[in-house]
């Protein structure tokens, strides 16, 4: 069961929320307790609130709708929640619906505790609540047994400085003209049950769970109402209108901001260049290494013909060797043999020793006799003539 209730300051329904969690062991998600814990915890959401709150202003409804998504989604919510204090207008209401049915958890009940306003200021004006405990007392209807003290902690009682006639007479008319609309809201929707919160509490209680049994056992599981079909298209067809005018907003103002940076980037480009620009460049010198210096394997294929080319030659260089050895050995074996004769040399020389000293002998034998050759007899007769 997933409840909503509604009332008056003063209505009482924050009493029959409790009871409400005893005994159907549902959470009290309080808007007010949800604020408290998220500003002294420090989230996100809580520094953001303490901001609103530390200026006098109202917390946001984006801010409290965020922190009540984030309760819902705890593990003792699964089975449902009554929420306490919120929505207090119709716009909270509208985005209320459109968060729980985006989660696929809609509201099932609208409870409205309906007080008179003569009854309402009593209650205000006469509220006493326990410091320690919480508990609450009121002076005219249920006072506490020692005035000032709590009968169940002893602690001390504290009135209210808001509880009196003029902010009292201030916060009825800022429900009768923000809330009001909120009961028609629920009432269109078929959601809303309405329990008069006058007299005993036991008795009040005794009505509430009445009604929450009956709406309990007319819930089926993905049933919806007309009604409910009607607002829940209303509102996607409200925001979707709002989203798609904050996108084309959205998108206008990116584009301009794109304009605007475009000649920024391609200078920074054209200045800097990128490291696709630096990789590209670097490759080239890449492959020209690898060209330039070839791998073991381009050495290893290289190696190979030349270990078997040293291979051959050296076959051949030793083939060679034994054939110009065995040339160089009879060559040698010639050249002794020849050595081996000298005495015909010998007998040669002794011959021409003789003939040369016989040959000057011949010379100055013809020196002396010299034979007269036809020129000395022409000069001769020459010499004669003339005489």
């Amino acid at each position: 069961m997933r409840i909503v209730l509604l009332g008056a300051p003063g209505s009482g329904k924050g009493t029959q929320a409790r009871l409400l969690v005893e005994r159907y062991k549902l959470p009290q998600i309080s808007t007010g307790d949800l604020l408290r814990e998220a500003v002294a915890s420090g989230t996100v959401l809580g520094r953001q609130a303490k901001v609103a709150m530390d200026a006098g202003q109202l917390v946001s409804d984006e801010i409290v709708l965020a922190i009540i998504r984030e309760r819902v989604m705890r593990p003792d919510a699964r089975n449902g929640f009554i929420l306490d204090g919120f929505p207090r207008n119709l716009q909270q209401a509208e985005a209320l619906d459109q968060l729980l049915v985006s989660m696929g958890q809609p509201l099932n009940l609208a409870l409205l505790v309906a007080v008179d306003v003569d009854a309402l200021l009593q209650r205000l004006t006469g509220r006493r609540t326990c410091l320690s405990c919480g508990q609450l007392y009121n002076v005219f209807y249920s006072p506490p047994h020692i005035d000032g003290r709590c009968d169940a902690c002893g602690g001390k009682l504290r009135h209210r400085a808001d509880d009196n006639e003029e902010t009292i007479g201030n916060r009825l008319r800022v429900y009768e003209t923000h809330t009001l609309p909120v009961i028609e809201y629920y009432n269109e929707q078929q959601k809303l049950r309405t329990v008069q919160g006058v007299g005993e509490v036991a008795d009040i209680f005794k009505a509430v769970c009445k009604v929450v049994e009956d709406v309990k056992a007319n819930i089926k599981p993905g049933s919806r109402s007309d009604a409910i079909r009607r607002a829940i298209a209303k509102h996607q067809t409200a925001s979707r209108s709002a989203g798609v005018k904050s996108k084309s907003k959205a998108k206008t103002a990116k584009k301009a901001a794109a304009t605007k940076a475009k000649p920024k980037k391609a200078a920074a480009k054209k200045a800097a260049p990128g490291k696709a620009a630096v990789k590209k460049q670097a490759t080239p010198k890449k492959a020209a290494a690898k060209k330039a210096a070839p791998g073991k394997a381009a050495v290893k294929k290289r190696a190979t013909p030349k270990k078997a080319a040293v291979k051959k030659t050296g076959v051949k260089k030793k083939a060679v060797v034994r054939k110009t050895a065995a040339k160089k050995k009879a060559v040698t074996k010639k050249t002794t043999v020849k050595k081996k004769a000298p005495p015909r040399k010998a007998v040669a020389t002794k011959k021409t020793a003789a003939k040369k000293k016989a040959a000057p002998r011949k010379a100055t034998s013809k020196k002396k006799a010299p034979t007269r050759t036809a020129a000395a007899r022409k000069k001769k007769a020459a010499s004669r003539k003339k005489r």
